[in-house]
């Protein structure tokens, strides 16, 4: 399963998904992927609706991983990229172990779906516990929106 690519479906609604996400938020200055290969796969569908920018592949994201290094890693980001913007492509359970940590609440569960999307904020330097959680958006949601950038504006 770790070498399963992106169904033509999947890779289609995250195109759209992909455009939802960059009308939420606009400007992204780093993009964390998960190594396996739909990870992969969604992320460069992801950096090239943000005009081809590079993703960075770390294990952090990979299934199993420890989660309390990754806020570590994240500061690092933060120390690389002023005013940091990330945004993470990985697996769930994982992703919401992850965020669990970052909102420092071991009880959070709350598991996106395939495409979805969940924007945290931090007061100061990224720590675990030092998160909360903005907004989320299913992928549905997501995919309207995208389809919504799509309207020609004589359609309107």
């Amino acid at each position: 399963d770790d070498r399963r690519p992106l169904s033509d479906l999947g890779r289609h609604r995250m195109l759209c998904a992909a455009r939802g996400i960059r009308m939420l938020v606009p400007r992204l200055t780093t993009l964390a992927s998960s190594p396996l290969v739909r990870a992969q796969e969604t992320a460069a569908i992801v950096a090239a609706e943000y005009g081809g920018m590079s993703v960075i592949t770390t294990l952090h994201l990979a299934p199993g991983a420890a989660v309390a290094p990754f806020a570590e890693w994240l500061a690092e980001q933060a120390g690389v990229a002023a005013n940091l913007t990330l945004a993470a492509i990985g697996h769930e359970p994982q992703l919401n172990r992850i965020i669990a940590e970052l909102v420092g609440n071991a009880d959070f569960c709350c598991e996106l779906k395939k495409g979805g999307a969940r924007l945290l904020q931090f007061d100061g330097s990224p720590t675990n516990g030092g998160a909360s959680v903005v907004w989320e958006q299913t992928p549905r949601a997501l995919r309207s929106l995208g389809d919504s950038a799509m309207v020609p504006a004589s359609a309107e």
